[in-house]
């Protein structure tokens, strides 16, 4: 038995060796999606290193190719050979921006994330402002594109109002949801998983595990190269995951609060109806058989059973989701002269 933990312990270093980096602490881990950006990388490369050069502190760059159809993951792959510090996460297919920050998250082992876009619009000089930022006790810092060179009714009269409705709902107030150039600590942002358009309400998801949020103006560039990906119809899709996010902000402990209170509106409606009828029946003397009316009594009594009824297989759920996977219904931000039992 000797010889066999030798063996498992051996294997087990050797494991390690072959990954030193994700063992080794980094501070910084810029992540980059990249979808067809293949002009737009060699510039992007040229002008990101020297600044991550001069930061003075560990650094690695996770770079998401999404499917790329033209040269773009050659590109990366000639960065990678260039500098150790430059990795390449390479996707089967196109799955979007979100499902890109989502796999370059998961890789990246910095203690601070920085995402960028890849069209040059983002300036990398501003990242050692965005660090500096962060340094001052925040946990989030937002960049806001004061100065954005892009359509003026397309892009950023559709993103004013969007950002506006976003903090509205949210109640987190940024002027710039949109800007893919931020900072944030990982311990706010290594709990989060994104789906669907969910990358821009990444600083939604840190309130929540009470994170001190800011935002600070960046430059903003012409893209030089390529074409926008964004259309209005990802303004919808936005406005939806907006939906989704904040049921799950006020109602993913308790979605009996939402379902149960359709359940309550239809059991209204179906009462208020039936007095109605009862109204015309006996000071009308109209029969009930001559109106639609005792049909849309019936309807909304089941409506508001299945609402309850569903509100109730939600809560199982909820309780399954939490209890199996061991986890918590809060967060904890520190504890003092505390040894902690498990994971929070």
């Amino acid at each position: 038995m000797v010889p066999h933990a030798t063996q498992t312990s051996a294997s087990a270093t050797s494991k390690r060796a072959d990954l030193p980096d994700r063992d080794r602490a980094i501070a910084v881990s810029i992540i980059i999606p990249i979808y067809n950006e293949a002009l737009n990388l060699p510039i992007l490369i040229e002008r990101l290193f020297p600044v991550l050069d001069g930061l003075g502190r560990s650094f690695e760059v996770i770079a998401v190719d999404d499917g790329s159809t033209d040269r773009s993951l050659e590109e990366l792959r000639k960065a990678a050979r260039a500098r150790p510090e430059f990795k390449v996460v390479s996707l089967a297919r196109n799955y979007g921006q979100t499902a890109a920050m989502m796999a370059a998250l998961d890789y990246a082992s910095g203690e601070i994330i920085v995402p960028m876009d890849a069209d040059l619009q983002n300036d990398a000089a501003d990242i050692p402002m965005l660090l500096g930022k962060l340094e001052e006790g925040y946990d989030v810092v937002s960049g806001w594109r004061i100065d954005r060179k892009d359509l003026a009714i397309k892009r950023k009269l559709v993103s004013r109002i969007a950002n506006a409705f976003i903090s509205w709902i949210s109640g987190v107030h940024l002027h710039d949801y949109g800007c893919s150039l931020k900072a944030y600590r990982r311990s706010v942002i290594g709990r989060v998983r994104l789906y669907g358009e969910m990358h821009r309400f990444v600083p939604i998801y840190a309130s929540w595990y009470g994170a001190r949020i800011t935002e600070m103006p960046v430059r903003h560039h012409p893209r030089r190269h390529g074409s926008s990906h964004y259309g209005l119809e990802r303004v919808l899709k936005v406005l939806l995951d907006l939906v989704v996010v904040r049921f799950l902000d006020r109602y993913l402990a308790k979605p009996i609060y939402v379902f149960g209170g359709f359940g309550v509106l239809w059991f209204a409606v179906s009462i208020v109806t039936l007095v109605y009828v009862f109204y015309l029946k006996f000071f009308e003397n109209l029969s009930m058989i001559q109106t639609p009316l005792p049909t849309l009594v019936a309807m909304a009594f089941m409506m508001g059973v299945m609402s309850i009824l569903i509100g109730l297989l939600a809560e199982i759920v909820v309780r399954i989701y939490f209890e199996a996977q061991s986890k918590l219904s809060y967060h904890t931000r520190e504890t003092l002269n505390l040894e902690s039992s498990r994971e929070v």
